[in-house]
């Protein structure tokens, strides 16, 4: 039973399907490893033990009936703590919403459900999701499972290391600059970002929502594929027979190459040769539109966070951590007009964007330029926190703004991922090509 713990959720979901695996006896498992594992309360902000097992219950009834609702049921994940749970608190990582304790499931939490996912329970995470970090002095801060000093990355933190090390099969989080990819990507997991709109956002604790949706982070191109049809209700996209040969890639050198630090480039550059080596075709391009983009995001981001959560910060900032504090500051200086100004500057590069990576397949970078920082130093050092969680979100900052689907791979080197991206809507080419990135890496 122990080998549960490492396998994929669709490998989980086909022994469950074959008779090998009793829904029951797996959950339990998981459940017995969280409560076991000292880091488990830096992991999990709240397990849902009985909620877990009385849906294993219901999904051994309907395997012995042959009755299964999707290829994950009965597969145990976890949810990052902005996803309302009925009666389970829902809190979103700050002292803000201390006590909130939603009616409802999320939308998204009640497709799953329905799918017969089983949930373990609720994972820590930054802040009301603005820090792609992951440090949370208010709650906790989980751990990167390749550092045990560093953070894991943010702000879905608890999804990645829940699932890093071995206490779910699954996560979902949330992706508003990266926040689903940067913990994937320093924890040595697959993440999904999808395209926004696809998921619907009812019942989610919200930051921007210009830029907010939602992603599995998980062990396999397939479970991210299973995972966003539970989540929406569709059926999964096929991904037999992908392959590489002759697929066109753009490298895109713009932004996102700059101060790349020496581990993120050697993992990048050696998946690369793998990449051509099973004959997929690179060339490496500019796109002037990314740079001018992300001059934007400030006012983008910080205005709409800031406009979301004014009168509940400044009714009692000291509740929070002051460098996330700050961060939502800076949107109290920016106009109406600067907002809408810089909205509409956003849909011109788009489209440009869209014009200079038409003929190609993806665009592929580096996740992340940057290892995980080391937490003590983040605590000590306003500057390095600041600098270190700018540049961790900078590349990923790319697909929110561009609007793109976006999937982390890991590559051969620890912490260090491999991004692709397509057009938006476009999730399921973007996961065959990913099934067939992920054979050539392995």
């Amino acid at each position: 039973m122990q080998d549960w713990l490492t396998m994929t959720a669709a490998d989980l979901g086909r022994g469950i399907g074959a008779g090998e695996i009793d829904p029951v006896a797996l959950t339990q498992t998981y459940l017995d490893a969280i409560d076991a594992h000292p880091l488990r309360d830096r992991i999990y902000a709240r397990v849902t033990a009985e909620r877990a097992l009385a849906e294993a219950a219901a999904s051994a009834e309907r395997a012995a009936t042959g009755h299964r609702l999707s290829p994950l049921d009965g597969v145990p994940i976890s949810w990052k703590d902005l996803f309302d749970t009925a009666g389970t608190a829902t809190e979103a990582g700050s002292k803000l919403l201390e006590g909130r304790v939603p009616e409802r499931d999320a939308v998204v939490l009640a497709n799953a459900t329905a799918a017969g996912l089983v949930c373990l329970g609720k994972t820590h995470m930054s802040e009301l999701a603005f820090s792609g970090l992951g440090h949370n002095p208010s709650t906790a801060t989980p751990p990167c499972v390749n550092d045990a000093d560093a953070v894991s990355g943010g702000s879905s933190s608890g999804a990645a290391a829940s699932v890093a090390f071995h206490l779910a099969a699954a996560a979902i989080g949330s992706d508003t600059g990266g926040s689903v990819r940067i913990p994937a990507a320093w924890n040595d997991l697959v993440g999904l970002k999808t395209t926004s709109g696809r998921l619907t956002l009812e019942g989610v604790v919200p930051l921007a929502m210009k830029f907010d949706t939602i992603g599995p982070l998980c062990r396999s191109v397939e479970d991210a594929g299973l995972l966003l049809a539970a989540l929406e209700g569709t059926a999964a996209a096929d991904l037999r027979n992908a392959g590489l040969e002759g697929r066109r890639f753009a490298v895109l050198k713009t932004v996102v190459m700059d101060d790349l630090r020496d581990a993120p480039r050697a993992g990048f550059d050696a998946a690369l040769g793998k990449l051509r080596a099973a004959g997929a075709v690179i060339e490496e391009i500019e796109v002037p539109e990314v740079a001018e983009a992300m001059e934007l995001s400030g006012c983008l981001y910080t205005t709409e966070a800031y406009g979301l959560w004014r009168d509940v910060i400044e009714a009692n900032p000291d509740a929070m951590y002051h460098e996330i504090l700050m961060r939502f500051r800076l949107g109290g200086g920016h106009s109406g007009a600067d907002y809408i100004a810089a909205c509409a500057k956003l849909d011109a590069l788009r489209a440009g964007y869209d014009a200079a990576v038409s003929g190609f397949d993806a665009v592929l970078s580096p996740t992340a330029p940057t290892l995980p920082p080391n937490l003590a130093r983040l605590e000590e050092d306003h500057d390095y926190y600041l600098s270190e969680n700018l540049l961790a979100l900078r590349n990923t900052r790319v697909g929110n703004l561009m609007g793109l689907s976006s999937l982390t791979l890991p590559t051969d080197t620890a912490s260090c991922g491999l991004m692709l991206s397509c057009p938006p809507d476009m999730e399921e080419l973007l996961l065959r090509l990913g099934a067939a990135v992920e054979e050539a890496l392995c």
